[in-house]
């Protein structure tokens, strides 16, 4: 039975990228020579957006469901996510042949429901603001006996996530550069986990900041008090792909040792990082997923004269949304 609550390690990570080798996609780390001039730095983006299903989450969601046993694949899998964990574990299952039941918010974006069921996943809906997702799940899982995919809190999915960083060390060289500062949004904060990880080892003068938006930033605090805070309640945001209730068990002690600090950004400057993402790369961002870009742009650290890379980590927008947010 695999272990899912160890932690995870640049080993693990090593394993992951194996793994996934020919199954997920090396994604582009783009620059704008316009964007560099303007903003007085060098500026990578690394498009996980354009990763299977839109986001980094295929990484994590394969690499744990290609292990399972074989009658944890015959019994099936559940997962509860607001979208790109969903999708992850979605297509995942759908080519490893394995039934998956999916919890989502009832808010969730269209985009992301419709391609949740595209992908052969039967859906749950459910009210994030007044039920547990954990707790549905939980029993969800256990009358059905189904092995639960956590959107973080896993050591496979954790580690899976972390390719991304090999990714970048590896394209940093390629294009003959060092990254002074890399910034990757943080929802449970398993992508910036593994990946502060990974560049702990392959890039260790590289700075790792997480980035979230207002109301939403308990890495920030989180690292700030040097133990798990959560947010408080009854506050909406935009970035719904990184509304979580507070850091995971097993990914903020490995951020706590990795990150030099948070960033957090209102959702008025994510809006304008995905028109500068737009402008700039012709990389579709989601709310969330502009996060980083979003705390790179608005100087919420001191970007001047130095190379620094924003993780874009997902793109699954709806189309009149992001025809509004265009519209400025």
């Amino acid at each position: 039975m695999l272990e899912f609550n160890k932690a995870p390690t640049y080993q693990s990570i090593l394993e992951a990228a194996q793994n996934l080798r020919g199954i997920a996609r090396k994604t582009p780390l783009l620059e704008s020579h316009a964007l560099n001039k303007e903003i007085g730095a060098r500026l990578l983006l690394k498009c996980e957006t354009l990763q299977h299903t839109g986001s980094f989450k295929f990484r994590g969601a394969y690499n744990t469901l290609s292990r399972l046993s074989p009658d944890q694949k015959k019994n099936g899998v559940f997962a509860y996510s607001s979208g790109n964990h969903a999708q992850g574990v979605a297509l995942s299952a759908q080519m490893l042949g394995i039934r998956a039941t999916i919890l989502m918010p009832e808010d969730t974006p269209q985009i992301k429901m419709d391609n949740t069921r595209g992908y052969g996943a039967k859906v749950i809906t459910y009210d994030r603001y007044t039920e547990s997702r954990e707790e549905i799940g939980r029993k969800i899982a256990d009358e059905n006996g189904l092995t639960l995919v956590k959107p973080y809190d896993n050591h496979f999915v954790i580690s899976g996530q972390g390719t991304t960083g090999i990714e970048i060390a590896e394209q940093l060289i390629e294009q003959n550069a060092s990254a002074d500062i890399c910034v990757c949004p943080a929802g449970g904060g398993g992508l910036i986990a593994g990946a502060s990880l990974a560049l702990q080892e392959l890039s260790p003068s590289t700075k790792v900041y997480s980035a979230e938006p207002e109301y939403f930033d308990d890495t920030k605090i989180s690292l700030e008090r040097g133990t798990r805070v959560a947010n408080a309640s009854g506050n909406k945001s935009i970035c719904d792909a990184i509304v979580t209730p507070m850091p995971g068990e097993i990914t903020f002690p490995v951020n706590k040792k990795t990150l030099s600090g948070g960033l957090m950004v209102t959702d008025s400057e994510a809006k304008s990082a995905i028109r500068a993402a737009f402008h700039h790369f012709k990389c579709v961002v989601e709310p969330g997923g502009a996060v980083a870009l979003a705390a790179l742009l608005t100087n919420k650290v001191d970007i001047k004269g130095k190379t620094v890379v924003a993780v874009a980590s997902g793109g699954n927008v709806d189309p009149g949304l992001y025809r509004e947010i265009l519209a400025g």
